[in-house]
């Protein structure tokens, strides 16, 4: 099986979920014997920049020649650099780039998370940097689409896998004119971003996407009633494929030591989708019931600025840090330096961050309104986000009782045992076996 796989992001450049679970699933691919070539809509930074004293530039384009060598050194793997046409549309800046988490680190560094050995079967297409939402983006995701659809020309496959709406014109513009089947994968939707501030114009290339396509997988129950209810998808035609998470070499402490202060941590964009203001109100809440105990904001985003200054009003200078946006290994610090990582989405798709705090042995508290929840039963505590009294309960619970966070990292562990990335490449490539069958037989395309 080939594989042409369409996504915005891939580690080492990175700014959220979607480009963990396209690495895990890959990598997991790779595992069962499946070729795959990733395209991604990203720029190399001239050596050049370096050169002229420019740090964060020479150190963006130091990464992207260390991934290039880290690539070819490998079996069977070919990269090939394609100009950016589209940005990163969430970003990775961060108001404090240069604040260490713990001695002698930079929440900010650029870290290349190379994981040991490197894939079989990826090739990666495309290598690059961060940009932002502009007014120019639609038509420059247009523009990308026609690209790889040329670029694609030239290779040999057998289904298209795009994940996610910008990813999605790519993906339609290659899969019809190779006539080849279309997996389109919805790791989030407009709904889930914006709320009730839809983008029409990205929701009518969502829609559009998921009838043309011939079978739509997205990761969890919560996300397949939405693309049903809201965007009108025939049941028959959605996949749920859950993440997963890769445990190899992340052996987490058998039990965190007394500490006389204690930490909270918060890690995720500062955005409506993600909670934090329910977070900083649940601070407030556990703080007046007990005072030794610190708060960590990691991750940046639209609400920053008005985060900052409700946490100046609520009292919480003293007692809260914002450490902004962390990469590679700071993430997996920030979470064994937490007593609880707390997960407040309002609208979470899946939630693959409290699956990273598991791995960790972090006790998690989330959200009913996220997608994770379906799958972590026993490990984890839950509360609606709205419910800022019960969750500040489920922290100091874990906070107050060994017992409890001890119970909660056994149970989690336990759970994560069968949330493997594996899993769900599997379940793609079962996806897969049925497409290019019906493809065969002449059915694809009639939904």
């Amino acid at each position: 099986m080939r594989v042409l796989m369409l996504g915005w992001e891939f580690p080492p450049h990175i700014s959220g979920g979607l480009g963990t679970a396209c690495h895990g699933l890959v990598h997991a691919m790779n595992r069962l014997n499946t070729d795959v070539i990733f395209m991604l809509p990203q720029t190399i930074e001239p050596l050049a920049a370096a050169e002229a004293g420019d740090s964060v530039q020479g150190r963006r384009a130091a990464q992207a020649v260390e991934f290039r060598r880290a690539a070819a050194r490998a079996a069977r793997v070919r990269m090939k650099v394609v100009p950016a046409v589209v940005p990163n549309p969430y970003g990775l800046t961060t108001p404090w780039p240069d604040v260490p988490l713990a001695a002698g680190t930079a929440p900010g560094r650029d870290v290349l998370r190379s994981g040991g050995a490197s894939p079989a079967h990826l090739r990666v297409v495309g290598t690059g940097a961060p940009g932002g939402y502009d007014g120019d983006l639609l038509r420059k995701v247009q523009a990308y689409a026609l690209r790889c659809a040329r670029l694609a020309a030239l290779e040999d496959f057998d289904v298209v896998h795009a994940h996610d709406w910008i990813a999605f014109p790519a993906g339609q513009a290659i899969a019809a004119r190779r006539h080849k089947p279309l997996v389109v994968h919805v790791h989030a939707t407009e709904f889930d971003r914006s709320g009730m501030h839809v983008q029409r114009a990205i929701y009518d290339i969502e829609r559009q996407a998921m009838h043309a396509a011939d079978r739509v997988v997205c990761v969890s129950q919560r996300t397949a009633r939405m693309l049903i209810e809201g965007y009108g998808v025939p049941a028959q035609k959605i996949s749920v494929v859950y993440n997963g998470i890769e445990a190899d070499g992340h052996e987490p402490p058998a039990a965190a030591p007394r500490k006389q202060t204690k930490l909270v941590l918060f890690l995720g964009r500062l955005t409506m989708q993600k909670g934090p203001e329910y977070f900083l109100r649940a601070a407030v809440r556990v703080l007046e019931r007990r005072e030794d105990v610190r708060f960590l904001v990691a991750g940046w985003g639209d609400l920053g600025p008005h985060l900052l200054d409700l946490a100046m009003g609520m009292g919480l200078h003293n007692k809260m840090r914002f450490c902004g946006f962390l990469r590679g290994d700071d993430v997996d610090r920030a979470y064994r330096m937490a007593d609880v990582y707390v997960m407040p989405s309002v609208s979470e798709p899946f939630g693959l961050a409290a699956l990273e705090a598991l791995r960790n042995g972090t006790p998690v508290v989330l959200s009913y309104s996220s997608g994770v929840a379906e799958v972590l039963h026993r490990g984890v505590l839950k509360a609606d986000f709205w419910d800022v009294d019960r969750l500040a309960s489920h922290i100091l619970a874990v906070l107050r009782y060994p017992e409890v966070a001890q119970g909660l990292r056994r149970e989690g562990a336990e759970e994560l045992k069968s949330l493997t990335w594996d899993r769900a490449a599997a379940q793609c490539l079962t996806v897969y076996r049925s497409l290019v069958a019906r493809s065969a037989a002449g059915t694809v395309g009639v939904n």
